[in-house]
């Protein structure tokens, strides 16, 4: 696919993900012990050939951006165009932010008709799979289609999250409904595109703002030639801390569906250089992904710890995420959680404390308990699942009581540097 254009939309604000996007992009979140959700998309380019990619940033970019660098990790480096940033940008004639992900396309088609190529492929870059997009182009030429999207069957419990699409025999899409409560369609849109650039430029002058709403709808009812792509592969949309935690700890089955150990399609990040594993006296993991520069002196259990995290004696963690360089302190016990980047557990402290609310404003968390960034949590607290304990939260935020589920600790400070 070397004629094709790609272009990763990779400036969601993630609001369903909580304090988790509250100071990152959702492509920035650190996902699988060492990764970015990002870097899937990126190494999907790289191992399908494509060499000119533009990533559209827009919500908190900063760790975004120095995570793609260059693009040489998925070697998007070298003499041809590679990797280029796309932000909203003031001139005097504008200045806005992107309004959709259609807007988004819209504001850099110049851009696209400077780039002389043939498609355009728009992918998201907040989904974990891995797809040879090379695949898209035999059904998409042999179609004579003016786009192919890429999907994927749901049960109906899952619908209402996705854009639903109903396609005839030969796999061309009758009705496309985005995010329907109720439907009989049970493909979903992954949401992976290839337009001819004819018919992208085309659709993007009438400034449409959602690609769902107000490009690809319209396409299917006035009877163009969109045909859909079935992917057998595993792929999920990690934009809601139930389908992010339910993603990271698939990793762990003896079986996962996503493999990341696959030689023949590794997936590719900017590694960081830390000092291997260290389990001391007293450590016991197992079911567990643990990743370079962690230090472990206590139990891990079904749990997914990223670069520097330390476990310290008599500390346990059970089916949790566990981001870098957190710090358990001795005694402590971490269940059915996610911390965030610096996060401290202090001694004796319990995060995941106790049975969880059936009140169905709750439901989101899924049971689970969520820590921000740079949180300090004070020796011997004691917080109960379907907490949410904000960033940079400290001492002074904690009573001696125990935190009840639906509690949130609103975020104290802004952070500084990249997340």
């Amino acid at each position: 696919m070397r004629d094709a254009l790609a272009l990763v939309l990779a400036g969601g604000s993630g609001e369903r993900l909580s304090i988790l996007a509250a100071e990152r992009a959702v492509s920035a979140i650190p996902f699988g012990g060492k990764y970015r959700i990002i870097d899937f998309t990126l190494s999907n380019c790289c191992h399908s050939g494509i060499t000119r990619v533009g990533v559209l940033t827009q919500h908190s970019p900063a760790s975004l951006h120095d995570h793609i660098g260059s693009g040489r990790a998925w070697d998007l480096d070298g003499r041809e165009p590679g990797v280029v940033i796309l932000q909203p940008y003031l001139t005097r004639e504008q200045a806005r932010w992107y309004r959709g992900t259609a807007d988004a396309l819209a504001q850099n088609l110049g851009v696209i008709e400077d780039s002389g190529a043939e498609r355009v492929l728009v992918l998201s870059g907040d989904h974990v799979y891995k797809m040879d997009y090379r695949a898209l182009a035999h059904p998409h030429e042999r179609a004579n289609a003016a786009v192919t999207i890429a999907v994927l069957p749901v049960g109906p419990e899952r619908a209402r999250r996705f854009g639903m699409a109903t396609t005839d025999a030969d796999g061309r899409v009758l009705r496309f409904e985005e995010k329907p409560q109720k439907t009989d369609a049970r493909l979903a849109s992954m949401g992976v595109y290839l337009f001819e650039i004819a018919v992208l430029r085309e659709a993007l002058r009438g400034h449409p703002v959602d690609l769902a709403l107000d490009v690809l709808r319209p396409m299917v009812e006035a009877g163009e030639r969109v045909q859909a792509h079935l992917f057998e592969g595993y792929w999920e949309d990690v934009g809601e801390v139930a389908s992010y935690y339910r993603a990271s700890l698939d990793l762990l089955r003896p079986e996962p569906r996503l493999q990341l150990h696959d030689a023949r399609w590794p997936v590719l990040t900017r590694d960081e250089e830390r000092p291997p594993v260290l389990l001391l006296p007293g450590a016991d993991v197992q079911g567990s992904l643990v990743a370079n520069g962690c230090r472990v002196a206590g139990r891990v259990r079904n749990s997914v710890l990223f670069p520097g995290v330390t476990v310290q004696p008599g500390a346990e963690i059970v089916d949790s995420v566990v981001m870098l360089d957190v710090t358990v302190g001795r005694g402590a016990k971490v269940h059915r959680a996610i911390l965030d980047k610096f996060a401290r557990v202090g001694e004796g402290a319990m995060v995941g404390d106790g049975e969880r609310s059936d009140d169905p404003a709750l439901a989101w968390l899924d049971g689970l308990t969520l820590v921000g960034k740079d949180a300090s949590i004070p020796a011997g607290a004691r917080i109960g699942p379907q907490v949410v304990v904000g960033v940079g939260a400290g001492d002074a935020d904690f009573t001696g009581e125990r935190l009840a589920p639906g509690t949130r600790i609103a975020d104290r400070v802004a952070t500084q540097g990249l997340v």
